[in-house]
C-alpha cells in the first residue's frame, strides 16, 4: 500500500525553502569539494576569492591567507579566512549579492571561528627593563554587517550596522552584540561566554520584525529576548518625577537665621604673625599679615532638621512619562550591502568561514548542517592525531637534547683529562 504522507513528506524536504533569500554565502572550500556550496564564489588553489577586498585605508593592516589551519576536518571544506601576522590590524570586506533591506524580514548573520591558535592563554614576557610581566593574547574574531560603501576606504570608523561574534582577551571572553542606532553603537548588557578552545564553533545572530533576537553558539540558543530590554537602545519610558519628595525630615520653617551670621568672615588675620626684621618695603611692598581660618566661622546656614509631620514610612517615588522616549518600532530595520572583519589581533591564526546572511534560520541552518554540523567529529579527530605527533615529537626532541648535552658533557671530561696530563 502507498504511503502517501510519507511520500509528501520526502517531497516537502527535498524543496528549497521558498521563501528564503540568501543575501550572501561563504565557504572559501576548494570547488571541487563535493560539500562547496551552490552560492558560495568560486576560486582557484588558496588565493582569496574575487570579491573580497583588502582595506587601503592604513598601509600596514595584516594579511589573511586562505588555509585548513593545522588540523582540519577536510582538508578542501575546511578552508577558510585565517589571520596570518601577530600584533595587526586587519580589514577585509566583501558585498552581499544584493542589498539586504530586512524591514518585515527576519534578519540572519551567521558564520563560523576557529581560534586555532589558543589565544586564551596569558605570557610572560621580558620588558625592557628586563622586569618579568604578564601578558594577554587579545583577538578579535567577530564580524560586521554594514550598508553600501567603499570597500578600500574600510576601518574602524566605517560605519555599520551590526557586530557580532567572540572576542577574547585573556580570561575576558565574550560574545560581541552590537547594534547601531541612530549612529551610536549599542553593546548587549547581557555576558555571553563563547567558544574559546581551539576548535571551530558557530555563531549565530536572529532579528524578528517584532523585535526580538536570539543569539546561538553551535546552534544552542544563548541568550534571546526584546532588544529594548537588552541594549540600552532607547531612554526609559518612565522617570521619577523631579518635583516629587517625601523625606523622613525637614527644614524647621521656624528656624531662622541669626541676624549677623554672614558678618562672621570664614579667615581672619594671623593675630600672632609678626612682620620680618629683614622685611624691606621699598623692596618687598607693604607687608600684610597672613590670614588663618576663623574659629568663629560656621560656614552656610542651613536651617535645623525636624521630622516631617507627612512622612508616613517607606516610600516609592512617583515616576512621569520622560519627555525624551519616542517610541520606534523599526529598531530592528537595516539596509546593508557589505559583510567585513575589522579587527585586531595580538597572536594571529584565527580561521574565519561558512558566513551566510539571510531572512531565513532554516536556511542557515540547513547550511550548517552541511558546513558545520557534518564536520566535527572529524574535526576533534584531526585535534587529537595533532595533539599526539606534537607530544612524540616533544619526548623525541627532548631524548635527542638529554643525548646531546651527555656527549658535551664526555666530551669536556676528556678534555679536562686531557689538559691535566699535558700540564703533568
Amino acid at each position: 500500500m502507498v504511503n502517501f504522507a510519507t511520500i509528501a513528506s520526502t517531497l516537502l524536504a527535498a524543496l528549497p525553502l521558498a521563501s528564503a533569500t540568501i543575501y550572501f554565502q561563504e565557504t572559501f572550500a576548494d570547488p571541487t569539494h563535493r560539500h562547496n556550496i551552490e552560492n558560495s564564489r568560486t576560486f582557484a588553489g588558496d588565493k582569496l576569492p574575487a570579491r573580497w577586498v583588502q582595506s587601503e585605508s592604513k598601509d600596514d593592516y595584516g594579511k589573511f591567507k586562505v588555509t585548513a589551519g593545522k588540523f582540519f576536518a577536510d582538508s578542501k571544506a575546511s578552508r577558510g579566512l585565517q589571520t596570518s601576522q601577530d600584533a595587526k590590524f586587519y580589514a577585509m570586506s566583501a558585498p552581499l549579492d544584493k542589498e539586504f533591506d530586512n524591514k518585515g524580514k527576519d534578519l540572519v548573520l551567521q558564520f563560523t571561528a576557529k581560534f586555532e591558535q589558543n589565544i586564551g592563554e596569558i605570557f610572560i614576557y621580558l620588558s625592557r627593563d628586563a622586569s618579568a610581566c604578564v601578558g594577554t593574547n587579545c583577538g578579535g574574531g567577530y564580524i560586521k554587517l554594514l550598508p553600501k560603501f567603499e570597500a578600500k576606504t574600510f576601518n574602524g570608523d566605517t560605519p555599520y550596522s551590526i557586530m557580532f561574534g567572540p572576542d577574547i582577551c585573556g580570561y575576558d571572553k565574550k560574545i560581541h552584540a552590537i547594534i547601531t542606532y541612530k549612529g551610536k553603537n549599542h553593546l548587549i548588557k547581557k555576558t555571553i561566554t563563547p567558544g574559546s578552545d581551539q576548535f571551530t564553533h558557530q555563531y549565530t545572530f536572529v532579528l524578528h520584525p517584532d523585535q526580538t533576537y536570539s543569539i546561538l553558539l553551535d546552534g544552542e540558543t544563548k541568550e534571546s529576548g526584546s532588544i529594548l530590554e537588552s541594549w540600552d537602545l532607547l531612554p526609559p519610558k518612565k522617570i521619577k518625577d523631579p518635583n516629587a519628595s517625601k523625606a523622613a525630615e525637614i527644614s524647621d520653617p521656624t528656624d531662622k537665621k541669626p541676624a549677623n551670621w554672614d558678618d562672621i568672615p570664614a579667615t581672619i588675620v594671623d593675630p600672632d604673625a609678626e612682620k620680618p626684621e629683614d622685611w624691606d618695603d621699598e623692596m618687598d611692598g607693604e607687608w600684610e599679615a597672613p590670614k588663618i581660618s576663623n574659629p568663629d566661622y560656621k560656614g552656610e546656614w542651613v536651617a535645623n532638621k525636624i521630622p516631617n509631620p507627612a512622612y508616613k514610612g517607606a516610600w516609592v517615588h512617583p515616576e512621569i512619562d520622560n519627555p525624551e522616549f519616542k517610541e520606534d518600532t523599526e529598531i530592528y530595520a537595516f539596509k546593508n550591502g557589505h559583510v567585513g572583519f575589522d579587527l585586531w589581533q595580538v597572536k594571529s591564526g584565527t580561521i574565519f568561514d561558512n558566513i551566510i546572511v539571510t531572512d531565513n534560520l532554516d536556511e542557515a541552518k540547513e547550511f550548517a548542517k552541511k558546513t558545520f554540523d557534518d564536520l566535527k567529529d572529524a574535526e576533534k579527530e584531526a585535534k587529537d592525531k595533532l595533539d599526539e605527533k606534537e607530544k612524540k615529537e616533544a619526548e623525541e626532541k627532548e631524548k635527542a637534547e638529554k643525548k646531546d648535552d651527555a656527549k658535551s658533557a664526555d666530551a669536556e671530561e676528556v678534555s679536562a683529562d686531557e689538559d691535566e696530563h699535558a700540564e703533568l
